[in-house]
């Protein structure tokens, strides 16, 4: 079984890339966000809960996330492996993620990171605004916060896979087929 998580900031092309992941690995793509976002659009008990944090740029708490997740990867036992896209975000969810995967005698082969200089993301999300009418992506402020979240809670997960020697990371400059090539030369090698 192939797990790949892949990682980067928010507008890092994470959603984009993991498409074609999909494609050519044959593997079942895991979006918290979406995952969120069905729920908010289906009025759910978790969709009400997710939806109070993300309006403010914040993480929907590990255990929440993590029960979901379970969930999802559980309705897909004849997968070939998944990309965990937006999760894990934090230690904790990284151990969970493991501790989890080794039940099913599995693991994480690798977490790709999207290099992605900032600036390049805010310009990013605010197309992508435009572009989709997600209105967490069309302020300035919230845009903001989620990069910050990301650097001071998301990017320490980096030195838990790299301590597994499992993190790589790749340009996320590019065209979107350059940066398919690059993903796909890594996942490749893991």
């Amino acid at each position: 079984m192939l797990n790949i998580v892949l990682f980067g900031p928010p507008g890092a092309g994470k959603g984009t890339q993991s498409s074609r992941l999909v494609e050519k690995y044959n593997l079942f793509h895991l979006s918290t966000g979406d995952i969120f976002r069905a729920n908010i659009g289906g009025g759910t008990e978790l969709g009400k809960l997710a939806k109070s944090f993300i309006d403010k740029g914040q993480l929907v708490p590990d255990e929440v996330t993590i029960n979901m997740l379970k969930s999802e990867v559980e309705k897909q036992p004849n997968a070939a492996g998944f990309v965990f896209d937006g999760f894990p975000r934090t230690t904790p969810q990284a151990e969970a993620l493991d501790s989890f995967l080794s039940s099913l005698n599995s693991k994480i082969n690798g977490m790709i990171a999207l290099d992605v200089p900032e600036q390049e993301l805010k310009d990013r999300l605010k197309k992508r605004a435009l572009d989709s009418g997600r209105t967490d992506d069309a302020d300035p402020k919230i845009i903001e916060n989620r990069i910050n979240v990301y650097k001071n809670e998301t990017a320490p997960v980096k030195d838990y896979y790299e301590k597994q020697s499992k993190f790589h990371s790749v340009n996320g400059l590019g065209s979107i087929d350059e940066i398919t090539m690059r993903l796909f030369s890594t996942v490749d090698k893991l």
